[in-house]
C-alpha cells in the first residue's frame, strides 16, 4: 500500500495554526475593545509566531516581485512591495464573529513601519521593559498582516480557489472582491486581485 502526497501551502498551513490558537485564547480573553491591552506570555508567543512568519513570507514575496532587488529587513519589504502593490496598505481583515476590522499595514501608507512590527521587537529584545506591548492589540494586527501577505505571495492560488482549508475567524476585506466556489461538500474563496493597480 502506497501514500500519495500532493504539493502542500506551508506558510498557509501554520498561518492556520496561529488562527487557531487565537481562536482558544479567545475563550479567556475576549477581543473587544476594552482588551486590547490585555497581554501575557500566550500573547507574546502568538506575536512572534506571526511576525516572525510575516518576516519570513514577505521577503518571499519580494523575491517573488523583484527578484533583482535587495530585500533584507522590513523596510526594504515596505518600498518593494509598496512600489509594486500600491494599494497593499490599505487592506483590511474582519474577524466578524467579533465585529473588528483591521487594517494591519496602514502605516506603510505613510512610508513608516506598523506600530504591532514595532512592539514585536520591543517585546523581542527588551521584554522586561516592554513585555506590556505583546498585547491583544498588536498580536491580532500581527496575526491579520500574516494573512494579507500570503493572499498575495499565494496569489495565483487565492485567485482560483485553491488556499484550503479557509480561516475560521479571518476575512479578507477591501480592496479585495470575494468570490465562493463549491467542490462537493467544501467552499472555497475565490479572492479577486483586480483592484489594486
Amino acid at each position: 500500500m502506497g501514500i500519495q502526497q500532493t504539493e502542500t501551502r506551508q506558510h498557509w498551513n501554520y498561518l492556520l495554526s496561529i488562527e487557531e490558537d487565537l481562536f482558544t485564547l479567545f475563550r479567556f480573553v475576549e477581543p473587544t475593545e476594552s482588551n486590547m491591552s490585555t497581554h501575557s506570555l500566550e500573547l507574546a508567543r502568538i506575536l512572534f509566531s506571526a511576525s516572525s512568519e510575516v518576516d519570513v513570507v514577505a521577503k518571499l514575496l519580494c523575491n517573488k516581485l523583484a527578484s533583482d532587488r535587495k530585500a533584507k529587513n522590513i523596510d526594504h519589504y515596505r518600498q518593494i512591495i509598496t512600489d509594486l502593490i500600491p494599494r497593499f496598505y490599505e487592506v483590511t481583515v474582519h474577524l466578524p464573529r467579533y465585529g473588528l476590522t483591521l487594517t494591519p499595514w496602514e502605516n506603510w501608507g505613510g512610508d513608516e513601519n506598523p506600530s504591532w512590527w514595532k512592539a514585536y521587537n520591543k517585546v523581542k529584545h527588551e521584554r522586561n521593559e516592554h513585555f506590556k506591548d505583546a498585547n491583544l492589540k498588536n498580536t491580532l494586527n500581527s496575526v491579520a498582516a500574516l494573512y494579507v501577505m500570503l493572499l498575495f505571495y499565494y496569489q495565483e492560488e487565492a485567485e482560483v480557489g485553491r488556499l484550503s482549508p479557509n480561516p475560521r475567524l479571518l476575512t479578507v476585506g477591501e480592496p479585495f472582491i470575494l468570490d465562493s466556489l463549491h467542490y462537493e461538500t467544501e467552499r472555497m474563496i475565490v479572492y479577486k486581485f483586480d483592484n489594486f493597480s
